[in-house]
């Protein structure tokens, strides 16, 4: 029982890591602007104040893109990059960077 209960999670859980994106053209759109300031796989930020994206969950990176297209998040750099992101160029990313290990697993 203990094993199909894990293997429903892992189903329900790998499903929905990349839902509706791509995550090789997100690597490849990451590679282009994000890396700068958030390192080529999300895991290095060039700054203490930038988030590491590198294992987050999809859902949230894409809410969190959305949000800052919108106005809903404020920061001005991001609202100029999100600002020019489709709905697929969104989940294209979330699916990259939710796919990286964090930089918790590059230490083992």
């Amino acid at each position: 029982m203990k094993a199909l209960v894990f293997a429903l999670a892992a189903a329900l859980l790998a499903g929905n890591a990349f839902a509706g994106g791509d995550a090789e053209k997100g690597k490849e759109k990451a590679s282009q602007v994000c890396g700068a300031c958030h390192g080529p796989e999300g895991n290095k930020p060039s700054a203490p104040d930038q988030p590491v994206l590198a294992g987050q969950y999809y859902d949230y990176l894409v809410q969190a893109l959305g949000d800052y297209k919108s106005g809903r998040r404020n920061n001005a750099i991001m609202k100029g990059f999100a600002s020019q992101l489709s709905k697929q160029d969104m989940e294209d990313l979330a699916a990259w960077f939710s796919s990286r290990p964090t930089p918790l697993h590059n230490q083992r």
